[in-house]
């Protein structure tokens, strides 16, 4: 088979489609996902994904540690400083690409390629007028209320103001991969996304050599030139993306004759889907952000917040990047049947997406108990307090990885269907409610220590799986209607 799951040229892709349809050239969908063994169809789409995610997440990394060497810490934190910000803002663009998945994989499940096409192409316009019309005048206006608003330092300010308004700005190329990303995969593509992303990536990091440290006639531009990278890698990769769409030689494609109006039936549905998304990204990003308070409430804040920040935010990312990649492909899986008309092959999906995180998970914390101080040496940790809680936490999160990843299995069930409200309320109660509310309790009844927040995350993700599971199975993602009108013929 082709790589990318795609299986033969078909010079008359769309007849399936109705009257709207349009004789292009292309690729026809993937029927093994729908018609094959589930066990092959999730795997296919889900190793692409997590490998994908890992070297993105690496990227970040490489990112973080150049700025350190040639800027200082300062740069590191106005990395993270800007970061923070700016995910806040942009999860309410990215979630209309949960609901473009939404609305892909189904009619991708029908074979109605003409409706596969318009809904990208939908959620392409929508970004883009977002982008240029608001979040790039606004953010640039806003960034230093911003920055002010997280209490960030003077010279954290300084280079984070700079860095967060490229973001802001320029930032359309970069969301355009993540949409391509989303949409090729809920088509049932998962390997042009992992090309495209290594391609950034290499790009990313050869930018940021040069623009960060200067080379040549082009000079250092520090903290900045890592957003120029950033966002330069984001346009260049997007633009033979768009090259590639309207060639017609992917799963998905465009054509001259979509114009530029919108179709508020589909973009209703984008943000019925995708909202609620949006609003779990934020509920988890405020979750975090008041974790880290208690976590400063500490004695030895200071060591703890580094045992977390290794911990958690470093060492952790390898279950949460492949849990991810997991959910990605559950949801383009679990749609397709849906859309086929086959809800047991949807459920059953889930259940080997579940099975395939809980052995990398098991594979990942293993390492957490068996060498954790080797794993904690990588990142130059030697004081004897931050390693011994180090330690610690990650015997939690080897437990707590298990969960995680089942969790995040059926939540790309859940989204994958159009079940987008049940995750967001799901994650308000675990991971807001639950942990939040346990340290609370016990700061005001007690002496709140490292352990006791250890404790209250294993067990938000652990209710995070319990209730992801129980609202999946109780099934009422099989009533869940997905629908666009044909288009007009032309």
């Amino acid at each position: 088979m082709p790589a990318g799951g795609e299986t033969r040229e078909s010079g008359a892709r769309g007849s399936a489609s109705g009257p709207g349809s349009r004789r292009r050239r292309g690729k026809e969908f993937d029927r093994s996902i729908v018609e094959g063994p589930i066990r092959e169809a999730v795997w296919k789409l889900a190793w692409p994904t997590m490998l994908q995610n890992v070297i993105g997440g690496i990227q970040g990394l490489v990112d973080h540690a150049m700025v350190g060497n040639y800027v200082g810490y300062t740069g590191n934190a106005a990395i993270g400083v800007s970061w923070q910000i700016f995910l806040v803002v942009v999860v309410f663009i990215s979630s209309l690409f949960t609901g473009m998945g939404v609305l892909v994989a189904r009619f991708a499940g029908r074979d109605e390629p003409d409706k596969v096409d318009r809904t990208v192409y939908q959620a392409f316009l929508t970004s883009l007028f977002l982008v240029v019309f608001v979040m790039a005048p606004i953010g640039w206006v806003v960034s230093p209320f911003l920055l002010d608003l997280v209490n960030a330092a003077p010279d954290v300010q300084a280079e984070a103001l700079p860095y967060l308004r490229t973001l802001f700005v320029f930032s359309f190329g970069m969301l355009m991969f993540f949409m391509l990303g989303g949409a090729l995969r809920s088509a049932g593509d998962a390997q042009t996304p992992l090309r495209l992303g290594v391609v950034y990536t290499v790009l990313n990091i050869a930018l940021n050599v040069i623009l960060i440290r200067g080379l040549g006639p082009i000079p250092s531009f520090g903290t900045l030139g890592a957003a120029m990278g950033t966002v330069a890698s984001g346009a260049i990769v997007s633009l033979y993306a768009l090259g590639r769409l309207f060639s017609g030689s992917w799963v998905v494609a465009f054509h001259s004759g979509m114009g530029w109006k919108p179709d508020w039936q589909i973009i209703r549905q984008l943000f019925k889907f995708g909202l609620p998304t949006g609003i779990q990204g934020v509920a988890m990003n405020v979750g975090g952000v008041l974790l880290l308070a208690f976590i400063g409430s500490l004695a030895a804040s200071a060591q703890a917040q580094a045992a977390y920040v290794v911990s958690y935010t470093q060492l952790f990312s390898f279950v949460t990047w492949t849990s991810v990649g997991i959910m990605g492909a559950t949801a383009a899986v679990a749609g397709q049947n849906l859309g086929a008309g086959q809800p047991d092959r949807t459920a059953h999906s889930v259940n080997v997406a579940a099975g395939f995180g809980l052995a990398l998970a098991a594979g990942i914390g293993a390492s957490f108990l068996l060498v954790p101080e080797g794993l904690l040496g990588i990142f130059g940790m030697d004081d004897p307090v931050v390693v011994e809680l180090s330690v610690q936490l990650l015997r939690h999160l080897a437990v707590s990885g298990l969960f995680i990843t089942v969790a995040l299995a059926f939540t790309g069930g859940l989204q994958g269907t159009g079940d987008t409200k049940s995750p967001m309320w799901i994650s308000i109660v675990s991971q807001i409610a639950i942990p939040l509310g346990m340290c609370f309790g016990i700061q005001t009844l007690g002496t709140l220590e490292p352990v006791d927040i250890w404790r209250a995350i294993v067990l938000g993700h652990l209710t995070r799986a319990l209730l992801s599971v129980a609202v999946f199975r109780r099934g009422g993602w099989r009533n869940i209607e997905v629908e666009v009108a044909d288009a007009h013929p032309a």
